[in-house]
């Protein structure tokens, strides 16, 4: 297990912006930072990243935590690798602590399978440089190739021997569990349960996670046998989904948030051959079809991408292809191919940074124009094609969701096409409202059950609605002003010279999280919910023990089932929010009107909202018999009704029910 003072020495050093600027292309707002959702599918920023505080929130799927947890969000780490991520980045020596038996035992799957990837790596690569195979033929290759021996290892570049299961072997013998290698996929069981090699007598190029995780392997097979495949992937398993991923976005993510622009290639040899001539800011959609996931992956980082297509019809085909998808995200798409006979890998190995910049600068094209112009060209003086053609043009616009744009791009495709302006507005149009109708009919369909789930439930889900949202302001006041002093306003009953007992207000300074504590012990309210009862409890016991309350200090030790509500109470103050208190009769004014009141009315509208619920209960017992004793009910009941009143009149509201 990881040291204790190894995980503090983690959080005092890693620093949540620099982590999250890895995946997310950040901007500066105020004293925040904000950026798109890597959790969601939106074009308007709404994950806000805060350096004074270290925690991030993502206002649109509701996630949020401090560094750690944006690991474990978004690469599925456990506890564990997230640590060990942070301390490989920020070169920090990771102590351990014994690991029991139980420990060991408990590895999940995901964890296993990493490391037989990570094994399978250092394997290839060991295969490739160290042996005689290795280097007569896979060396052999990638030099002919034009790769630099810097180049080979910066992107792990292997060979898989040729062995009928040389591979399986060397992992059973090294400790690995035959289940984990296939199902990585680099290994394939046989009926009789035996082991054989899936990529032997391959070139390794791993495939990396945008934190650098090894999650499967392209394997080029270098002999001329016709029946085998010339490039295989691993299969997906859990820990890697084609559609997901992009070839080389662990090398390439830095350049591309740094330039605002995303080259994208076909292959391997692509990227890489770019990535030697200086441009690095290139991906590959590893030879399958675009997705829209790996267009996301992307869109984190940049709104501009430049797809670099091989000169010939092909190549032209397989630009092409997905391209709509991009535009559908609302990313600007320019495009540019290479001359005739040549493809990136070709091109970069023969020209310079500065001429392969030079040469893009003067190339790319707006995907439209491009487009419109390509299909004009074809079409030539065929009505019936060109009408086609047209077609698919204000197809490709109407997947482009600014308004403004679109109507430029008809404009300009008019003039190309040659056709009246009108009739591209038109066409536009009803594809448009094509999409607009199936859109809101699925919606329609989507929204109908549960409107009628909500319909029936509507008591019972606006009780529990309003006691949670007291609860969660209670945490809230413990979050932000916890370790705060204040002035509280009280009353203590008084007898007067004349015998009558009267309530006389005073003042005691205290701090809010003492307040808050002891008018919940002096009720014995607990928790409804077992979250806030959880995040409270902590909160008492960090508030007092420390004299200042630190956020990241907290979140460091909060369970990850806890950061998102946290992180996001503590973002609070960041964004602008409505939250309509009296529609949902809570009883708590604004933050303006000062801590200490903020807090009385808060405790003051859980004990309301508690006291009615009892009243509600007590009338519930009244027996309907006139002969029956309801007394002692309705004795409880008017002395619970006196206490609203004095709750409504602190308050300064009328009497109300919840």
């Amino acid at each position: 297990m990881i040291s204790k003072a190894t995980i503090d020495k983690v959080y005092d050093t890693a620093r949540v912006e620099e982590v999250i600027g890895d995946y997310v292309q950040l901007k500066r707002a105020g004293s925040n930072f904000k950026g798109l959702s890597p959790f969601s599918n939106e074009r308007s920023p709404s994950f806000m990243v805060s350096p004074v505080k270290q925690i991030w929130k993502d206002f649109s799927s509701g996630k949020g935590g401090n560094v750690v947890a944006f690991l474990m969000e978004h690469e599925h780490f456990t506890y564990p690798e997230a640590i060990r991520y942070l301390a490989k980045r920020y070169n920090i020596e990771i102590e351990e602590t014994v690991e029991t038996e139980e420990e060991k035992a408990s590895a999940d799957v995901r964890e296993s399978l990493y490391l037989v990837s990570e094994y399978a790596k250092k394997y290839f690569e060991t295969q490739l440089h160290e042996t005689e195979q290795g280097k007569a033929i896979g060396l052999t290759y990638f030099k002919e190739r034009g790769f630099t021996t810097e180049t080979i290892k910066k992107f792990a570049l292997g060979y898989h021997p040729d062995g009928y299961s040389t591979f399986s072997e060397a992992a059973k013998k090294a400790g690995y569990n035959p289940d984990f290698l296939v199902g990585t996929g680099l290994s394939i069981a046989r009926d009789n349960g035996e082991l054989i090699d899936r990529f032997r007598g391959r070139v390794m190029f791993p495939i990396l996670s945008m934190s650098g995780r090894t999650l499967g392997f392209g394997g080029r097979i270098l002999t001329n046998d016709k029946k085998a495949a010339k490039y295989l992937n691993s299969p997906e398993s859990e820990i890697y989904y084609k559609s997901k991923v992009l070839y080389g976005i662990f090398y390439a993510k830095q350049a591309i948030a740094k330039q605002d622009l995303c080259y994208l290639v076909e292959g391997y040899t692509d990227v890489i051959q770019m990535h030697q001539a200086g441009i690095e800011n290139v991906v590959s959609s590893s030879g399958t079809a675009l997705t829209s996931e790996q267009i996301r992956l992307i869109n984190r980082l940049t709104k501009n991408i430049t797809v670099l297509f091989d000169g010939d019809a092909a190549g032209l085909r397989a630009a092409l292809r997905g391209i709509d998808l991009i535009l559908e995200e609302g990313m600007n798409v320019r495009v540019c191919s290479f001359p005739d006979g040549e493809d990136p890998d070709s091109f970069a190995r023969k020209n310079s940074k500065e001429d392969i910049e030079a040469y893009f600068a003067a190339n790319a094209k707006d995907f439209i124009r491009f487009k419109a112009s390509l299909l004009m060209a074809e079409a030539k003086n065929d009505p019936i094609k060109k009408a086609d053609l047209i077609r698919d043009i204000v197809q490709s616009i109407s997947k482009i969701p600014d308004r403004i744009q679109r109507e430029i791009y008809v404009q300009e495709c008019a003039q190309i096409m040659e056709i009246s302006e009108q009739v591209l507005v038109s066409t536009l149009a009803q594809m448009l409202q094509k999409d607009l109708k199936e859109s809101f009919k699925k919606q329609q369909n989507q929204n109908q059950p549960l409107e009628v789930v909500k319909a029936e439930n509507t008591s019972t889900s606006d009780k529990i609605n309003v006691l949670e949202t007291l609860e969660k302001k209670i945490i809230e006041l413990l979050l932000l002003y916890g370790t705060s002093e204040a002035t509280f306003e009280d009353y203590v009953l008084e007898t007067t010279e004349n015998g009558e007992v009267v309530e006389k207000q005073i003042f005691t300074q205290a701090k809010v999280y003492e307040r808050i504590f002891l008018s919940l012990q002096q009720d014995e309210i607990i928790f409804s919910n077992e979250t806030f009862r959880g995040i409270y409890e902590l909160l008492i016991a960090y508030l007092t023990t420390h004299e200042k309350f630190s956020a990241e200090q907290f979140m460091s030790d909060l369970p990850v089932e806890y950061a998102p509500l946290v992180a996001d109470i503590l973002m609070e103050e960041e964004k602008i929010q409505l939250h309509n208190w009296e529609s949902r009769d809570v009883f708590v004014k604004s933050k303006q009107v000062g801590i200490a009141q903020y807090v009385n009315e808060t405790i003051l509208s859980l004990r309301w909202y508690l006291v009615d619920r009892i009243i509600a209960d007590l009338m519930t017992q009244i027996s309907p018999d006139p002969t029956a004793d309801n007394s002692e009910i309705l004795s409880n009941t008017i002395d619970y009704q006196q206490l609203i009143k004095s709750f409504s009149d602190k308050l300064g509201r009328v009497l109300s029910r919840f």
